[in-house]
């Protein structure tokens, strides 16, 4: 798919829990990840966002498992802009076992400035990383 990035996960022993799959908080964290790498592969390291004035905060996600993944698998999360605001922005992300969808989810950001001051509108370089491609 045009404007999706690809962003390979090694799931490590402790992430499985005693069902042999990862533990649901552990997508959480695969989609920051591949959320950073989303935006070094776009041109917009997160050092770079932080060093600019900005971060990011997850304000809202939802996940819709349709399998498991267990350790050893072969598992890649497929992040895609999916909306741009003013100061929010949507990553949709597609978790693949072996190229197979097990998981699909949608979170939306808030940019931020890292001196506490609050949400942020998202200047113009940001807005065209983050812009669908």
């Amino acid at each position: 798919m045009a404007g999706t990035y690809a962003h390979r996960i090694d799931v490590r022993y402790l992430e499985v829990d005693r069902q042999g799959v990862v533990f649901n908080m552990w997508y959480l964290a695969y989609f920051d990840d591949a959320m950073a790498g989303f935006l070094a592969d776009r041109g917009l390291p997160y050092p770079q966002l932080m060093a600019d004035g900005y971060d990011v905060m997850l304000v809202h996600t939802e996940l819709d498992w349709i399998g498991g993944v267990g350790f050893g698998d072969d598992v890649t999360v497929e992040v895609r802009p999916d909306a741009l605001g003013r100061t929010s922005f949507t990553l949709g992300f597609t978790v693949l076992r072996g190229g197979e969808p097990v998981c699909q989810a949608r979170t939306v950001y808030v940019l931020v400035a890292v001196d506490g001051s609050g949400k942020q509108p998202i200047p113009p370089a940001v807005r065209a990383v983050l812009a669908p491609r």
